[in-house]
């Protein structure tokens, strides 16, 4: 850890400290390509797939390296956290490999695929109103009651370490990349993205992708302060948490540009990779597809790494569908 502007923040030896630690309880997700969606959007694609990750996302990565960075005594009295869903459910897999106890503060309206992974997993869970304040408010309480220590789905130096392992992977699966993009909500992954391509990789352009609707952090980029929305309306709900001031430091200082797509634009990408690449992924994790099809002189011709985030969809209610 080195501590910047009184932040602590990690460093490119704390993500290879946290690939040796996780190793164990992760896999090394595939990189697939589509030579259709290379005609279509004139780039080079290369998906990560963190959609096959444990807990079927990349936040197993951040919560394993967190849960098990913990010594004996701290872990003993538990972990918590507040998630919309793919950190509550990775922090509980993460803790169930541990064998200690996993609060999680969920919205209400959360996906029920996503409160049905934590309780699988051993999570116990604490419903909220679908908002940021809410969320604080009734997690302050869990924490209070409990004692656990509070691992933050984004906003801690121990899950953006672990979130770094991903686009280390993928350095090594992928030569020659020009960008790499990936989803933006409280910004966990695009931070550690940063974290790791800047250090080892600093040629290699990092795109982050948002939802118009739910666009704070393209808003925060452009007038170099955070902005935070409260309560934001997308079918990308793993994106709707606002940047906090360890993923703004690396999103302010390494990220390229941050793009956005209109929810209509990001469920035709979901249908798109699912119809062609046979993918079972989440609305956010079609994010970044949707900015590239929105933006493609910014990508032609280039070799693009597409981090594809998360698949713990509700099939019950996959957004094409009709009500």
């Amino acid at each position: 850890m080195k501590d910047v502007d009184g932040l602590d923040l990690p460093t490119y030896e704390d993500v290879e400290a946290a690939h040796a630690r996780i190793k164990p309880y992760i896999h090394q997700t595939p990189v697939l390509t589509s030579e259709y969606l290379d005609d279509l959007t004139g780039a080079h694609l290369f998906f990560k797939c963190e959609n096959f990750q444990k807990a079927g996302a990349f936040k197993a990565r951040g919560a394993s390296n967190a849960v098990f960075s913990l010594d004996d005594k701290s872990a003993a009295k538990g972990v918590a956290t507040h998630s919309s869903g793919n950190h509550g459910l990775s922090l509980s897999y993460a803790a169930g490999r541990r064998g200690v106890p996993c609060t999680v503060v969920m919205p209400r309206t959360a996906p029920q695929a996503k409160k049905d992974a934590v309780m699988g997993y051993g999570g116990r869970i604490v419903e909220c109103e679908p908002s940021t304040s809410s969320r604080e408010e009734v997690f302050a309480r869990v924490v209070e009651e409990t004692g656990a220590e509070f691992v933050h789905p984004y906003n801690d130096p121990r899950v953006i370490a672990g979130q770094g392992t991903c686009s280390k992977e993928m350095l090594k699966q992928v030569d020659g990349l020009d960008a790499v993009i990936a989803p933006i909500g409280g910004g966990g992954m695009v931070s550690g993205c940063c974290l790791t391509l800047s250090s080892i990789a600093p040629q290699v352009k990092i795109y982050a992708a948002e939802p118009l609707n739910a666009d704070d952090a393209a808003r925060s980029f452009r007038a170099g302060h955070i902005i935070a929305d409260d309560a934001p309306d997308t079918v990308a709900d793993g994106l709707k948490v606002p940047l906090k001031e360890r993923t703004w430091h690396f999103v302010s200082n390494h990220v390229t540009d941050i793009l956005t797509a209109t929810e209509e634009e990001i469920v035709d990408a979901m249908q798109l990779i699912w119809k062609r690449m046979k993918l079972v992924m989440e609305p956010s994790s079609a994010v970044p597809l949707a900015t590239i099809l929105k933006n493609r002189d910014v990508f032609a011709g280039k070799r693009v790494g597409v981090i594809i985030t998360g698949g713990n969809v509700d099939l019950g209610k996959l957004p094409w569908m009709k009500n």
